[in-house]
């Protein structure tokens, strides 16, 4: 690691992480303070995405969180190389760590299942993996390729992860699989789809 690239405060983080003793337990517990700061925050800011019953548990799962991010900023320390300062780079894990968790929370008592009636809401609320559906004869020809071209179970997993948001591991633990079995059908699923809209002269609007 060039050392001389990092900054004065940022190596002081990685000297005192590094080491042991007190100054090792002072440094872990601040930056333990600091990405649970980091996840509250995150949990503000998506509050408006969670539903009632949930609220309630968001601290809990914002101290989990940041306890998560605490042990892969650890573990990863030596892949730390100041392209950003130490703290920035270390609560894009509290963040990620949160915005995963809230996302499982969130799922954790709704129903996972096919409606069909989402493509007609899709073009006033498309979410981001779809927005390049720029118009409504593109979201029919998608929709007829879904259709007609999937199986049930790869229709499925497509319109729960891609168009309803659907966390892939809340899935496979509702389906009984694993991540790889969700990520193997929903690639199969875009690569069918990619090769039907493009023959049908759309391009490649399933990414």
């Amino acid at each position: 690691m060039n050392t001389l690239a990092i900054d004065q405060e940022s190596a002081e983080w990685l000297r005192d992480l590094q080491g042991n003793g007190a100054a090792r337990e002072h440094a872990t517990a601040r930056l333990h303070a600091l990405l649970i700061r980091v996840a509250r925050g995150e949990a503000s800011r998506r509050r408006s995405t969670l539903p009632g019953r949930a609220i309630e548990d968001v601290d809990d799962l914002c101290v989990q969180a940041a306890s998560d991010a605490l042990m892969a900023v650890l573990a990863k320390l030596g892949t730390y190389r100041g392209a950003a300062r130490f703290t920035t780079w270390a609560c894009k894990f509290a963040i990620f760590e949160t915005s995963t968790r809230l996302r499982r929370h969130a799922w954790r008592q709704r129903k996972v299942e096919l409606d069909d009636t989402i493509w007609d809401r899709l073009p006033d609320a498309a979410p981001p993996v779809l927005q390049r559906l720029e118009n409504d004869q593109l979201i029919v020809a998608l929709h007829r390729a879904v259709r007609d071209h999937l199986t049930e179970r790869q229709r499925f997993i497509f319109q729960s992860v891609t168009m309803d948001d659907v966390p892939i591991d809340v899935l496979a633990e509702r389906l009984g699989t694993s991540r790889g079995a969700i990520y193997k059908t929903l690639h199969d699923a875009r690569a069918k789809l990619r090769r039907v809209l493009i023959e049908a002269g759309h391009g490649e609007p399933v990414s």
